[in-house]
């Protein structure tokens, strides 16, 4: 649900673990802490996530329910900017038993898909903007 309360809990120096209400949970820090994810890679995998997710019922209509895909951001970050200036959503999925016709048609189709559905997606392209953080007390 797209209210559902989202937090992180600092876990050591520089480390985070990120809950959702639902119960998941994930470790996050800087790459030198070792096995966990970086806030970056988090943007990363979210926006790679939600494009599969978003053309998932595009590609299974097409390839059956058991295709395989792999999908890959892996665009360098600007140091100099410390952001990331492109972010690029690589699917690797074998379309080989398509004709060139229903190759694009399915192509076209998931591109649609992502771009109506996918959130993080459309959140980036709008470009959201990000209030400074607000500090209080615990409650």
């Amino acid at each position: 649900s797209p209210t559902d309360p989202l937090w992180v809990e600092r876990t050591g120096t520089r480390t985070y673990r990120g809950h959702t209400a639902r119960g998941a949970s994930v470790e996050i820090g800087p790459a030198s802490a070792g096995a966990v994810f970086t806030p970056g890679e988090l943007l990363k995998i979210a926006l790679a996530a939600c494009a599969g997710m978003s053309s998932d019922s595009k590609f299974s209509r097409v390839l059956g329910d058991d295709y395989q895909v792999t999908i890959r951001v892996e665009d360098p970050k600007d140091m100099a900017d410390d952001r990331y200036p492109v972010l690029t959503e690589k699917f690797e999925i074998d379309l080989s038993e398509l004709d060139d016709k229903s190759r694009e048609k399915t192509l076209l189709l998931a591109q649609r898909s992502i771009d109506r559905a996918c959130t993080v997606g459309r959140t980036l392209k709008a470009g959201a903007e990000v209030p400074d953080a607000q500090f209080a007390p615990p409650a």
